[in-house]
């Protein structure tokens, strides 16, 4: 048995444009169609292929394909891009001339396809392509489980034939599409289950049924299953009793069960629904596992931000009853290097726990040295313009500390040392890298400057972007005096 295969919607929207007239709403409508093919081909216990008809009408260009999981490939070599001739398959050349489907079938059999059979997909009027269905040689299943699997393929490559499949806006973002084989319960018009599979019937025991599935109606079955808190699940109603497509869960306290329903339509009526269920117990579990493990770590980063806070404020406290300038002086270093590292758990604890709004931080550490700007470059001094220019967006947190610590380490000393009346704080990404220059215009460095006999702060620059980063620092000149300093670190450091 092969897995299921099916090409990217990008393949088939390249091929489809190079080598055909299709328009970029057809070729949206094939795609679509691809997408959602996957169940067809499980229930089918056969691989098809999408053909689309060639811009000069020589023939048909093949453009996705997809192989069952329920039943051994027929179509074991890839189709895609190959091309055929007109004349070649007259199964495929009817169903594009005639716009009508094309089957094979077994005399004793009807749903047993014996040949290749051709499905028009059109739009506006138009055939836009043909699915060819490839059967099984030997299909895996046999009785009453094939027949309900080929009677759903029918009615589905009816829908496909008609428009009315795949449906409108029910795409499933959950990264759970259906599978055949996790189990199919089969609906009639009025949601009474025609069918359950083995596999359905044994989900639906998990959740505490006691009673015969088959002639019960779904819906009230899984109303009276879900125990979930809060109002009633309206959704799940309407997907179990076959009246809408879509997803919804059967929740209770032994366990979830994921149903997915399509309902089939017959010349515009709604004859029946295929629902299929599938056991999430434990994938939910994790999922809430996880929802409570990153609402423990915001509060934990909101938690260290306090604690940070309430360090910086007894360094400002102290600050105050300090005696000399130069202890002032450090104890406002202290609690700017504690407020720049407590900036950066507010952020964490906000919406992500992983990723920080890098830009917002900066903005937030430029402010604290406007406030703090007094303490380190004297009383009097005039007042320093800030600026940020560019950005960097999102961070991970492991990048972000680090050089939130930079940045502040970097205006500091500016603002300190170099008596500018601007300081400018560039962000960029330049091929992998992010890029931070520090620019003022003050009085320049000292004559015979030498990184490694710089002061403490650039000395936490250093081992930051060195160590911890893996990145380069450079201090020198800036044009038309001042300094400049650049900071580069990989975006993966």
């Amino acid at each position: 048995m092969s897995p299921p295969s099916s090409r990217p919607a990008g393949t088939l929207s390249r091929l489809a444009a190079e080598r055909t007239d299709l328009l970029p709403e057809d070729r949206e409508t094939l795609a679509r169609l691809v997408e959602s093919w996957s169940i067809v081909a499980d229930l089918a216990l056969s691989d098809l292929v999408l053909w689309v008809p060639t811009w000069n009408e020589a023939g048909l260009v093949a453009v996705a394909q997809v192989r069952p999981s329920t039943a051994p490939t027929a179509v074991p070599d890839d189709a895609i891009g190959t091309f055929a001739p007109r004349g070649r398959h007259r199964a495929l050349d009817q169903a594009v001339a005639y716009g009508r489907p094309i089957a094979v079938r077994d005399v004793q059999r009807e749903r047993v396809p014996t040949g290749v059979e051709a499905y028009p997909v059109r739009r506006d009027g138009r055939v836009i392509g043909v699915i060819a269905r490839h059967p099984a040689a030997a299909p895996r299943v046999a009785g009453r489980l094939e027949e309900i699997y080929l009677t759903s393929a029918d009615d589905l490559l009816a829908m496909i034939v008609d428009g009315l499949f795949p449906y409108d806006g029910t795409e499933d973002d959950t990264g759970l599409a259906p599978r055949v084989a996790d189990g199919l319960v089969r609906l009639d018009a009025a949601g009474t289950v025609e069918y359950a599979s083995p596999n359905a019937v044994n989900a639906m025991r998990r959740l505490g049924l006691a009673r015969d599935l088959v002639g019960a109606s779904l819906a009230q079955v899984s109303m009276r299953l879900s125990h979930r808190p809060g109002p009633v699940d309206a959704a799940l109603s309407a997907v179990a009793g076959g009246r809408s497509a879509g997803g919804a869960d059967i929740e209770n306290q032994s366990a979830t069960v994921l149903l997915r329903g399509y309902p089939l339509f017959r010349r515009g009526e709604r004859v029946g629904a295929l629902v299929f269920c599938r056991d999430v117990t434990d994938l939910r579990r994790r999922e809430r596992a996880l929802v409570s493990k990153d609402a423990t770590i915001r509060e934990t980063h909101h938690r260290v931000k306090n604690n940070l806070q309430t360090v910086a404020a007894m360094l400002r406290l102290q600050a105050r009853r300090a005696t000399t300038q130069e202890a002032r002086e450090a104890l406002a270093e202290a609690e700017l290097r504690v407020a720049a590292i407590a900036i950066v758990h507010e952020s964490l604890s906000g919406d992500s726990a992983d990723y920080v709004d890098f830009d917002a931080i900066a903005d937030r550490i430029i402010g604290l040295i406007r406030d703090l700007g007094p303490a380190f470059a004297g009383e009097g001094s005039a007042a320093t313009r800030l600026v940020r220019e560019g950005g960097w967006g999102s961070l991970s947190s492991d990048l972000a500390t680090p050089l939130a610590m930079v940045v502040s380490e970097l205006l500091h000393n500016a603002v300190e040392h170099a008596a500018p009346t601007s300081v400018v704080v560039r962000l960029a990404r330049e091929e992998g890298q992010l890029v931070l220059t520090v620019e003022d215009d003050g009085r320049g460095l000292p004559a015979g400057f030498a990184l490694e006999d710089a002061g403490l702060g650039l000395s936490i620059v250093t081992s930051l972007v060195t160590g911890d980063l893996l990145g380069e620092c450079e201090v020198g000149p800036a044009e038309g005096g001042g300094t400049l300093v650049r900071i580069a670190v990989p975006r993966e450091a």
